[in-house]
């Protein structure tokens, strides 16, 4: 048997050409065997002396490509060529050397740390690999170095981490190039190496206060600006960025309260606005203290002091010349109603603020009302009243004064005066309302008939109260009686039972009302009372038709005829509308009708056909037995008819054709039986060029028996039956 160098790995260096031998134990070195070698790489990388089983290498192997080789071998007799030993398999391993340098596969780097960070920090981590045999020596073993990055940063040598040595200040410097270096053979001499870099960038973090670019500002603003203007700008700088760096603005102090600061987010500035009106005369300098805010604070730095900046703004006020000045914005006057033309109603004032103090103008503008009611002194500014106030019509006024100065007529103001009129006692009480009343002939004394109130267009301060009564003189307090409830309300009563409308129809109470008013006014209503035919209860609808008819002066009766004659009239009318009607939809030319009707001859006898002359006597055919009378529009019929026989030998160009024509058209239009809308006639014109003449009978003023058919006979076959008759039925009649 082969030695045990089968069935083993046999690691191959790369120093040397041979391999390993193999021996059969029955190789007596006589030359009599033959080693054999096959598998993978035989003959090609790996060769075997036949003689002696001494295995070689070729060609230089590579660990990485291919790690090992299964290889058979088998020895024979050179003689017989039979095995001498079974074929047996074995495994060269190819053994490491450290050919392969390590690499970074991921770099560049790129990193962020936060600026500020503490020493330790870990910033990211760096893997290098290596293709040597990790299980094999030190050729895969790896060693990490900071080549450039000191003394900021450091890195672990086995794990590759790389962390901060040291704070930084990213508004120092925000970015740093750190280079780090790999070696195998954990760095002893002759390991390979590989360099990777990684960029560190330092993120921000809020750790510097705002700081304005000035201890102190100088502004101005005119007197005239209006509110909301802009007065200037301030900025304070933030070495941070974004958010870091976004700040807010106040206003510390401001003992006018007259400005006001906002911020503008995109350029970081204090935007001063003027919050009211400044008054040069009043106050002519302003001093503010404006204070910067970072808006978000880092708690990890608050011990490195406030994250906040003061300056001082002042602000100068710069004089225009303004208009005038009204003490107060809005006045308000009273004044009693009635009071005569020329009442002062009050005084307003203005002045000029500026330093000329020019003279004063005032005026009453807008209303032409107001103008005809009120007046002003254009020099001390008293309102005085030009007619009588009435509160009824109008309780307030609304009044817009003017003051200009006289120096410069530009400059004007204005203030709204609101004038009250107060009232007095001048409107005595009225009814509420127009009062329909009615009393029954039945009714029973102390009926209630009637409840009634009263207005007041005055006004009470303690409210209106009336007081209800009838007139000493009225001659019918006998029958009526008015009880005061008290309550601004009053019932009427009737004072008697019974009563008749033939004795007296209407009743008018003189009703008298006092207000409550200083001093007291008193009016007297009259209320009508209607006496209705009704037994104790009234129909509102029914006593108001007694009354109607009793103003016309009509009785019952006479009511009932006169409405019987409206009936009938109607009647009558609509009979005739309908009539009207029906004769409008009757057909036109119903006369003509009516003619050709009478102008039908209707025959119950069947005839025999062409051959058939005996069967019935034409002649009654040709025979008018209907003789129709011409109406008064048919005595041109005998022109008409003259000319129709003439037309037959004429065309359509002629003279007597259109004779023809213009008398049927003069004709239909002064015929009155026609329809008044365009119709079309039509008549019968035969033209020229017939050998046959005219057929027609119509308009002949000759008798059937009159005419000859002989020319029947030279009309050809198709005539020949008619020709026939017609000269028999003459040739019967001769």
């Amino acid at each position: 048997m082969f030695h045990a160098t089968f069935a083993i790995s046999i690691h191959l260096c790369l120093e040397g050409p041979e391999v390993t031998q193999l021996k059969s134990d029955l190789d007596k070195q006589d030359g009599n065997l033959q080693y054999i070698l096959t598998g993978e790489g035989a003959g090609s990388i790996f060769h075997i002396n036949e003689y002696n089983g001494t295995i070689y290498a070729t060609q230089k192997l590579d660990r990485e490509k291919k790690p090992f080789y299964i290889l058979n071998a088998k020895a024979i007799n050179r003689s017989t060529q039979h095995p001498v030993e079974p074929q047996s398999e074995f495994i060269i391993k190819v053994r490491d050397v450290n050919d392969n340098e390590p690499q970074f596969l991921d770099g560049p780097y790129v990193a962020t740390v936060p600026e500020m960070s503490p020493e330790g920090t870990s910033v990211t981590q760096v893997t290098a690999t290596d293709a040597d045999d990790p299980s094999y020596g030190n050729s895969a073993r790896l060693l990490y170095s900071l080549v450039q990055g000191q003394p900021y940063f450091s890195v672990e040598p086995k794990t590759g981490v790389i962390r901060m040595a040291s704070q930084m200040d990213r508004e120092t410097k925000d970015q740093y190039l750190v280079i780090i270096q790999a070696k195998d053979m954990v760095g002893q001499p002759g390991a390979l190496s590989a360099t990777a870099t990684v960029t560190i960038n330092l993120s921000d973090i809020n750790d510097n206060p705002p700081k304005f670019q000035h201890r102190l500002y100088y502004m101005s603003v005119s007197e005239e600006a209006p509110v909301g203007t802009t007065v200037g700008k301030v900025f304070a700088e933030d070495s941070d960025t974004g958010d870091n760096a976004a700040m807010d603005y106040f206003i510390e102090e401001d003992s006018s309260d007259a400005f006001n600061i906002i911020t503008n987010n995109e350029t970081q500035e204090g935007i001063i606005l003027l919050k009211k009106r400044v008054d040069y005369e009043s106050k002519r300098r302003h001093h503010i203290e404006v204070k910067a805010v970072n808006r978000y604070i880092d708690e990890r730095f608050l011990k490195e002091g406030p994250f906040e900046d003061t300056t001082i703004v002042k602000i100068n006020v710069e004089d225009a010349d303004e208009p005038p000045v009204f003490t107060v914005e809005n006045y308000v006057m009273e004044i009693v109603e009635g009071a005569e033309s020329g009442s002062l109603v009050g005084v307003i004032t203005a002045r000029d603020p500026d330093e000329d103090d020019s003279p004063i103008r005032y005026s009453i503008v807008h209303s032409t009302l107001l103008k005809r009611l009120f007046s002003i002194n254009e020099h001390n500014g008293a309102i005085i009243t030009t007619e009588p106030l009435d509160r009824e019509i109008a309780s307030w006024h609304n009044i817009t004064v003017t003051a200009t100065e006289t120096r410069n007529p530009e400059k004007i103001s204005e203030a709204n005066v609101y004038v009250q009129v107060l009232d007095v006692n001048d409107n005595a009480p009225q009814f509420s309302k127009d009062y329909e009343t009615f009393v029954c002939e039945n009714a029973v004394s102390g009926q209630l008939i009637q409840s009634i109130s009263a207005v007041d267009q005055d006004d009470s301060g303690k409210g209106h109260h009336f007081n209800f009564s009838l007139a000493q003189e009225d001659t019918n307090s006998s029958h009526f009686i008015v009880k005061d409830n008290q309550d601004n309300t009053a019932g009427i009563f009737t004072g008697k039972s019974g009563f008749r409308r033939q004795e007296q129809f209407f009743f008018y109470l003189p009703i008298l009302i006092q207000d409550n008013g200083i001093p007291p006014l008193t009016s007297t209503n009259t209320l009508t009372v209607t006496v209705c035919d009704c037994d104790t209860e009234v129909n509102i609808f029914y006593c108001r038709y007694g009354a109607f008819m009793y103003s016309l002066g009509l009785s019952t009766e006479a009511l009932v005829a006169v409405l019987a004659c409206i009936l009938i009239f109607l009647v009558f009318f609509l009979a005739i509308v309908t009539i009207r009607q029906q004769q409008k939809k009757k057909p036109p030319f119903s006369e003509k009708m009516e003619e050709f009707r009478e102008n039908v001859v209707s025959y119950d006898d069947e005839g025999g056909g062409e051959e058939d002359t005996e069967a019935f006597d034409i002649s009654a055919l040709r025979t008018r037995a209907v003789v129709r009378t011409h109406k008064p529009r048919k005595k041109v019929a005998s022109e008409i008819q003259s000319l129709y026989r003439q037309s037959l030998q004429v065309g359509p160009d002629s003279a007597i054709f259109r004779q023809f024509i213009s008398e049927k058209l003069e004709e239909a239009n002064t015929d009155r039986s026609v329809p008044p809308y365009d119709s079309l006639q039509t008549y019968a014109f035969e033209g020229t060029g017939s050998l046959a003449g005219s057929l027609s009978s119509l308009g002949s003023t000759t008798s059937d028996m009159d005419q000859s058919y002989d020319y029947l006979a030279d009309w050809g076959p198709h005539f020949k039956q008619l020709a026939g008759m017609y000269s028999s039925h003459r040739t019967a009649g001769d």
